[in-house]
């Protein structure tokens, strides 16, 4: 955003708390989808409590991966400038 020690402006600050605000929120949404996708079944179908144990581990895994893994995509690409600087706008080459 800036050269090495300087500081960033008031818009760039705004910009990077919204963009932490948009990474978590949508990692929370995702990880509670996936959770409720392998967990639910369990509950839904009243299985036993060792497989409905299984199932609700390995959501609350994948949960957690798909959570770090959507916030760490959507931080390093914000990083990185991909936003475009005119939505809706391509370049003409690609």
């Amino acid at each position: 955003m800036t050269t090495y020690g300087g500081r960033r402006t008031q818009g760039e600050r705004d910009a990077i708390t919204v963009e932490i605000g948009y990474a978590l929120c949508s990692a929370a949404f995702a990880a509670a989808v996936l959770f409720g996708a392998v967990a639910g079944p369990a509950y839904l179908f009243g299985l036993s409590g060792g497989v409905r144990g299984v199932l609700v581990g390995a959501g609350a895994v994948l949960a957690a991966v798909v959570f770090i893994a959507r916030v760490a995509s959507v931080l390093l690409r914000f990083g990185r400038g991909g936003q475009p600087s005119q939505p809706g706008r391509t370049n003409p080459d690609s």
